[in-house]
Parts: C-alpha cells; structure tokens; sequence
C-alpha cells in the first residue's frame, strides 16, 4: 500500500512574491515549483505566439521543408507513414487534413498494423509502398530507430523525411532529412514533444515558407488534434506541450471533425465542456481499440471523416472494437486471476511475478496488467504471441522497483524492452521465456528500492468538507489542463462521515459514497471499485479520511454537478 505525506506548508519566504493569489492557490503553485508572479502569470495564461517555439530551431526542418514544397509543387506521390497509436494516428489524420486544405491529392496515409507488423518503420512496407508509386515517406511518431528500413528506402529511390520523438540508436537512418528533438545536435528548447507534436511544428515550417492562399491562424483548427495526441501520449504539460494541449481542448470544444462530433455524441460528453480526462479516459482507449483489436485506418477513419454519414460509420466502428476489447481484457484478467490462485497454491508468491499465454493479445497485456497490479502488489509482466511469433508483453510495477531498472539488469533475457520506472513493455527471447521469472526476480533484489508498502505520495493539502464548493473548484482549474507534470492537485479530507454507499454502472463495478456535511450530501466516485477495494470498512455513520481530487461530472447534457474523485479511503 502507498503511504501519504502532506506537503510542507509553504514559508512566507517562498509565499513573498505570490501575496496577490488566495492563500490556496499560493499552496497549490508552490507544490508545482512556481514561487514568482512572473512564472504563475505564464502559468495562467498560456499565449500561442508566446509559448510555442520557432519550428527552424529543429535540426533538419529547413531540409524537411524544402523537399515537401518540392514534392508539392512537382505532384509527386506523398505517403504520410504513422504509428497505430491515440499519438500517431492523430498526427497522420492531422497532416492529411493541412494537405486536404491546400487542394493537394496526391497523398495517401499509411499505419502498420500491430500484430502483423508491430512498432516503426518498416523494411517491407517501405518496399512496397516504393513500388506503389511513392516519392516522398513522411513519418508521423515512428522511424528513428530504423536504420534498415532507411536503407529499404535509398535502394527503393524514395525520399524519406523521420518525425519521430523517440531516442535514437547508436546509427541515424538514412532519411532525407529527421526531425526529431532527442537526435544529437539538436538544441530545440522543448525536449519532450509527443509524435503529433514534432509533426504540427513540420506544417508550421510549411506555412512559415508557404501558405497556399490559407488564411493567417489556419493552422491553429490542427490543434483539435495535436491536443488528442499530446493528452494521449502522456508527455509533461509544461512550456509549449502545456499551450498545446491548452489550445487543442479549447479547438475540441469546437472542433467542426465530424468524426470527433459523433464521438462525443456516442458517449454522450458535451462537446463544449470537454476537458483532458474526457481525451483519457474515453476517447484515447477508442484510437486504441482500432490496433489493439482491428486495424489502426478504422481509427484514421473517424478523425478525417468527410461527411456526417462516414463518421456515424466510423464511431460504431470503434464502439464495437471497444466493446470487443473490454471482454477480451475481462476475459483475460478471469484467465490470469485463475493462473495466480494456481501459483499461490504451489507456494508463496515470487517477488515478480511472469505469467503468460501464446494465446493472449500482447497489445492487451498492458490494460490487464492495469487490473492486476492491486492485486498482487508486486512488479508483474505478462506476455503473450504476436501474429508474426516474436513474445511480447507488458509490464507494471507497484512502486517497489524501477521496471526499467529491472530489465536492464536481466536484459539478456530480452530482445528490446522500453518504458519507464511504472510501465513497460518487452519482447523475449524463446528460450529465455521459461527463465524469465526467474531473472527477473534476480535483478529485483538487486535493485529493489524497499521491501515496503510501495511510494510515498504527496498530498497538495487537506481540505474539509465544507471547503467543497465551486470557488474550491475555479481556482484548482486554473491549473490546468492537468497530467503528467503537472497532475491533478491531491487532497486530504479528514474525519468525512458517510451517508451511504453503492454501487453503479451497468455492470455495478463502479463506487460511489456518498458523505454529508450538515445538510449538504457530497458524492465521491471510484472507477472499477469496491467497498473491499479498502483496507477499512465502508458503514454508513462511519467516519473516514479520504485521499480525493476534485472534478465536475457534466454527464449527456444535464447540469453539471461537482464530485469527488476518490484515489484511496485510509
């Protein structure tokens, strides 16, 4: 179990230069390391002009540039090659949108398929896509790393432009020219885009040399878009992502796509009240349903829908792949809940624990490890086949170890492994699968960070109930949108008494309780939670401490109601 800690309160040193902001909002700013007026105005205010950068300050965009206004102007076949990701496929449909604006047809939009294909830029589908006609490969979050398939390219007489915001290897890919901050020699100011993010600064670049009769801010109805993307792929919001993602929800709002119109009317959000949970929670797990159950286009599919008719097409579609997805994840958690009993039942359980089926989606393996993970309290990977042979899987960690750290340790039971100190994924070796626990559970004792309870998390501040209102609720939002590096402020509600507790949904797998305060009832919620969920029992009459954010429900088009969003019950 993770253990909380209160911030510091504040000193009236640190405070100094904030005298003009409520004293909670001065709590809130000082958490995020921001103690000038200066900097929290910067904060407030994000300013397009201001907070996004010169895209020439990339290595390569000039190049880049040149050779598409060259291929523009001499119609020469462009393909648009991106990942089959909520990163990736918004940025391919974001690039076909720019050259769909400017009258250009000659362009088609291509996205590997996961199982058959897996991640990057592939030899073969270079190969072919050469022999199809194409002169020009842009690609969209993919490509750095594959030197082989650059080569595919050179042979194959076509121009390749990389953008990518991934590490590099030790060799570069042969490409006309890449884009990409993290290459070496590149000194971009912001070192952490998403794909969709690298790609925007490219139509950037064009419209800096060209604008093809499109009106000045053109540009800025992309930001639909690149927001899904820099939401989805989980990249710090500060500097230019946080104007990004800013600027994209307040185009969401008003976005004209079809495709993303139907969406929200499919689950039933407002479209102008969205905001970033919306994009994670609803809208991302749907572009991803398209790779992880079908195919990544029936994703492309909705967000350049040309007309109302195609985007209804397209969101049942997705609806239906979601659907499949969610009982196959169940399906599968049922499956690795039976492996576990089996495992205990044969003796204590290993300190990381590797379970896997040849017949498991290894594009599942991250949801269901998700589902696990307070279960088990441990490091877990699990792996299944792809439908090329290779083993690959997923992994998550309970705070105890870096993943990261781990498999660096055992890396000679991999073939690649990525990700972060929480998540990863790998791809094993055949012959080292059956010797993967036990490596692994070797490297975990060499770098094992405590045997304890898991992370400490700090609390922004505690709260009482009757502080729960909409002021509360303004000044928190001033800060977003909220994610990672900037996440949601968390708080402390000591001593909250309960009313009543359910549960809801159309399976009855998610929590609410309800807590009173005099004579107001305040609702907390809990996704895929029980009253066992805690280590304490839920009564009604019963007085808790609540670990909780704040957050406004706006379901359909009712009116909106403010709730708390439960983290844990101590």
């Amino acid at each position: 179990m993770p253990s909380y800690e209160l911030r510091k309160t504040p000193s009236a040193k640190e405070l100094s230069d904030l005298q003009m902001y409520p004293h909670f909002l001065q709590t809130l700013l000082t958490s995020r390391g921001i103690l000038t007026s200066h900097n929290a105005e910067k904060f407030f205010d994000p300013q397009y002009e201001r907070d996004l950068h010169d895209p020439f300050l990339l290595l390569g965009m000039n190049k880049a540039v040149e050779r598409i206004l060259q291929a523009i102007e001499q119609k020469e076949k462009i393909v648009i090659y991106s990942d089959y990701d909520a990163d990736g496929i918004p940025g391919g449909a974001m690039l076909r949108s720019f050259f769909d604006s400017i009258g250009y047809e000659n362009v088609e939009n291509y996205i590997p398929h996961r199982h058959d294909e897996g991640f990057g830029l592939h030899e073969g589908a270079v190969a072919s896509l050469a022999d199809k006609g194409a002169h020009l490969i842009i690609t969209i979050d993919c490509g750095i790393a594959d030197v082989v398939a650059g080569l595919v390219a050179k042979e194959k007489g076509v121009d390749l432009i990389i953008t990518d915001h991934h590490e590099s290897g030790d060799e570069l890919p042969h490409a006309y020219a890449i884009i990409d901050h993290k290459q070496p020699g590149c000194t971009y100011p912001e070192q952490v885009l998403c794909g969709s993010g690298v790609a925007y600064k490219l139509v950037q670049g064009i419209l800096a040399k060209n604008r093809f009769g499109l009106k000045e801010g053109y540009e800025k109805w992309l930001l639909d878009l690149v927001g899904i993307a820099t939401l989805s792929d989980m990249v710090p919001l500060t500097g230019e992502n946080r104007a990004l993602a800013h600027f994209g929800l307040r185009v969401l709002r008003k976005s004209p796509r079809y495709g993303l119109q139907e969406m929200w009317k499919k689950l039933r959000i407002n479209q102008r009240y969205i905001v970033e949970d919306d994009i994670g929670f609803s809208f991302s797990p749907r572009i991803n349903a398209a790779s992880r159950m079908g195919h990544p286009m029936d994703a492309f599919a909705l967000l350049s829908a040309k007309s109302m008719q195609d985007a209804v097409i397209a969101a049942e579609v997705l609806e239906g792949l979601n659907a499949e997805r969610k009982t196959l994840v169940a399906q599968t958690v049922k499956e690795l809940k039976k492996a576990l009993r089996e495992k205990e039942a044969a003796g204590p359980l290993p300190k990381v624990i590797v379970l896997g089926n040849p017949n498991w989606k290894p594009a599942l393996l991250g949801l269901v490890a998700n589902n696990l993970l307070d279960e088990v309290r441990r490091p877990i990977f699990l792996w299944g086949r792809n439908g090329d042979g290779t083993i690959k899987g997923s992994c998550r960690s309970d705070g105890s170890a870096s993943l990261i750290s781990i498999m660096e340790h055992a890396k000679g039971s991999f073939v690649q492994f990525g990700g972060h100190k929480m998540a990863g994924g790998f791809a094993v070796y055949s012959e080292s699968i059956h010797r993967l626990e036990e490596a692994l559970n070797t490297a975990y004792e060499a770098v094992k960070e405590s045997d304890s309870e898991g992370a400490v998390i700090h609390l922004d501040a505690e709260l009482a109930l009757s502080d729960i209102h909409w002021k509360t609720y303004d000044m928190i939002q001033k800060l977003a949108p909220f994610g990672v590096g900037n996440p949601k402020p968390l708080f402390l509600i000591r001593q909250a008494e309960i009313q009543a507790v359910k549960q809801f949904g159309g399976t009855k797998n998610h929590l609410e309780v309800a807590f009173v305060d005099e004579e107001r009832v305040i609702k907390a919620i809990k996704f895929f939670a029980t009253p066992e969920s805690f280590n304490i029992p839920l009564v009604s009459g019963s007085d808790v401490d609540v670990v909780c954010t704040l957050e406004k429900s706006i379901f359909g088009r009712g009116s909106p109601e403010l709730r708390l969003r439960i983290i844990d019950i101590i």
